[in-house]
């Protein structure tokens, strides 16, 4: 099947999320060249695109802010998937400042450029942007009732330094389809998983800390619930809304991949081989989420995406087979993150 857009441009191509979509275009969509814009800052890196073809993929080392560079190759794309963000919220809470400049500059350079050469604009974020819902033991009922779960008209407000910088981010890209004629989309997505995540994020982080020999750490009393889709399921979903998405439209992307923190941390324990009860409670952190949930039926009904990674519990396996596996890509940085975590006592 021919693919709509043939030469798109990826910023943050060489970070997790946005690495596995790259590798999702190449194995799946035979017409696309992909140029990949990246800073390779600490969350981006060059490993990740290890093995990719040379004639279907380009990596340029640069800045989404800087105008001139992304004028450059905006004019010979037609597509542009927007991913590269300052994205760890421990980190926006130490310092704020990368995030206003990323979040917030870089993605206004890239619309200006996208204007300027009337180039499709998808946009990717976060459901955090829309806070926090109650957990599901504080709702009535216990969750079974009506606007549990975060969908495409649910009212902004973040909690965050980065989840502020990337709602600013989405309300940038509404303006310039209102008042530009944009041809633009965006996605929220909940919480993503699997190979390639930098082993400051929460599940990386605990695999890697037990093939460590380092005793896993947990925020506060464990409660705080994310909604995980696999990054692969996140790939599909932003190329569906890519090729058919409703130009000035948002929509969401989950997987129905509820789960507490707790809950989470025993099943990496017990995958690997330990006891659940093999882990330290450190102090929660400032302005923490109790809860996110995701009501994809907007997305899934009219561009026809089903998550193909529905099994939580065997995706996490994977994810844990691929770390073990692995080594090599996250050894390096182990010492450093964890001196990082230890500074804070976290």
């Amino acid at each position: 099947m021919n693919s709509k857009y043939k030469n798109i441009l990826v910023t943050g191509g060489a970070g997790f999320i946005g690495a596995n979509f790259v590798r999702y275009v190449v194995a799946e969509h035979e017409d696309v060249f992909v140029t990949v814009l990246d800073k390779l800052t600490y969350a981006g890196n060059e490993a990740n695109l290890v093995g990719l073809p040379a004639d279907r993929v380009k990596l340029v080392v640069g800045d989404i802010a800087d105008a001139v560079l992304v004028d450059e190759l905006v004019k010979n794309s037609d597509a542009i998937i927007h991913y590269a963000a300052e994205s760890h919220n421990d980190n926006s809470l130490k310092n704020p400042a990368p995030f206003i400049q990323t979040n917030l500059i870089g993605t206004f350079t890239l619309l200006e450029a996208a204007r300027k050469y009337n180039v499709r604009f998808h946009h990717v974020s976060t459901d955090e942007v829309y806070g926090d819902l109650p957990l599901r033991e504080n709702l009535p009922g216990h969750g079974e009732g009506e606007g549990e779960k975060f969908t495409p008209v649910t009212r902004y407000n973040p909690s965050s330094p980065y989840s502020s910088t990337k709602a600013g981010s989405d309300l940038l890209v509404r303006a310039w389809v209102r008042s530009f004629g944009l041809q633009a989309t965006i996605s929220n997505t909940s919480n993503n998983y699997g190979p390639y995540q930098h082993i400051e994020k929460f599940i990386p982080r605990q695999i890697t800390n037990i093939l460590s020999g380092i005793k896993p750490k947990l925020y506060g009393a464990g409660k705080n619930v994310r909604d995980w889709i696999h990054t692969y399921d996140h790939a599909t979903g932003v190329w569906a809304i890519l090729e058919n998405g409703k130009i000035g439209d948002t929509y969401l992307l989950g997987a129905n991949g509820e789960q507490d923190n707790l809950t989470v941390l025993h099943m990496i324990l017990a995958d690997m081989g330990h006891s659940e009860d093999d882990f330290d409670f450190v102090q929660d952190r400032a302005g923490h989420d109790l809860r996110y949930a995701i009501d994809a039926t907007k997305t899934r009904e009219e561009l026809g995406w089903e998550p193909k990674y529905t099994d939580f519990s065997k995706g996490l396996k994977d994810t844990i087979e691929w770390y073990t596996e692995n080594e090599s890509w996250w050894k390096a940085e182990k010492d450093e993150v964890e001196a990082k975590y230890a500074k804070n006592n976290q």
